[in-house]
């Protein structure tokens, strides 16, 4: 090769990397060591910028690895619903993540304040999918035909990387947008009434005492919690997936990621849901 060729082209490579060119799928090494360190709480290296596609691809081998520690899928997350929170990860649109059984404890779990490598707890809301079916609905009133529950939830995500602060879009897909947790309220049967009520409800997140956190209102999650069901729906079925009865739904953070303390109580609160449901956890 023409050593001046040879010199442009080591010249534009170096260029690209400098400039932050994305890079590809993560191997599964370094999807296991992801998960080696989650497993161990501690936080793993900032993922390299990358394309959404290879941040799917490695978030779907980090599935896999913590399908083998964790056991049972229970459904999935749509995280980044919220402008404020797409803000903050600089990113437009919803992004996917998978929930196991052994991260759902019920109401009133007690968790150490350093449960993760990056812990924080967020309010949240979790639905049951009635039926397949539901990949058929277009409106949130057409949803809410498919599924049978609405469940009270707090999230205990884990951004588990070095510095959460340079993490976008890519990243929180990468490593599985930050499941670790989630605490359960009681489940309340779905009904037609709710379609209005999730829009117009406000969720609070309080302390021990009663003092405020802070609030949001369920329009603030896509204009309707359960437009995050028709993206994950949509999602899925793009990569080959279906939703199937029984799944859970985590639909997204109605407050800002807040850090945990020991001895913190926390209880959130859905006013405009009928009968005001709650549901609490506390750190130490």
């Amino acid at each position: 090769m023409n050593p001046s060729l040879k010199q442009g082209i080591a010249a534009l490579a170096l260029a690209t990397l400098a400039a932050g060119a994305p890079a590809a799928c993560p191997s599964d090494l370094e999807a296991a060591r992801l998960v080696s360190r989650y497993l161990a709480l501690e936080p793993v290296d900032n993922p390299p910028a990358m394309s959404p596609a290879d941040a799917e691809c490695g978030r779907d081998k980090v599935v896999a690895f913590l399908e083998q520690q964790l056991g049972r899928r229970a459904g999935y997350k749509a995280g980044l619903t919220h402008p404020a929170v797409q803000k903050r990860f600089r990113h437009d649109s919803p992004v996917r993540g998978t929930l196991f059984s052994a991260m759902l404890l019920p109401h009133g779990a007690q968790f150490p304040a350093k449960f993760g490598a990056r812990p924080l707890f967020e309010a949240d809301l979790l639905v049951r999918v009635k039926s397949p079916a539901i990949h058929q609905a277009r409106t949130p009133a057409q949803v809410m035909q498919h599924l049978d529950a609405v469940i009270p939830f707090i999230e205990l995500p884990d951004l588990v990387v070095q510095d959460p602060t340079q993490l976008d879009g890519a990243g929180i897909t990468y490593i599985n947008v930050g499941a670790r947790w989630g605490v359960m309220g009681e489940p309340l049967k779905a009904t037609p009434a709710m379609v209005d009520q999730l829009a117009a409800m406000t969720v609070k997140v309080l302390d021990g005492e009663g003092k405020e956190l802070d609030r949001g209102r369920g329009a603030d999650l896509m204009g309707h919690p359960l437009r995050a069901v028709l993206w994950l729906a949509q999602d899925l079925q793009k990569s080959g997936r279906r939703l199937q009865a029984g799944d859970l739904l985590s639909l997204g953070s109605f407050s800002k990621l807040l850090p945990p303390r020991p001895g913190l109580a926390v209880k959130v609160v859905y006013e405009g849901l009928e009968g005001t449901p709650e549901v609490g956890v506390s750190f130490r």
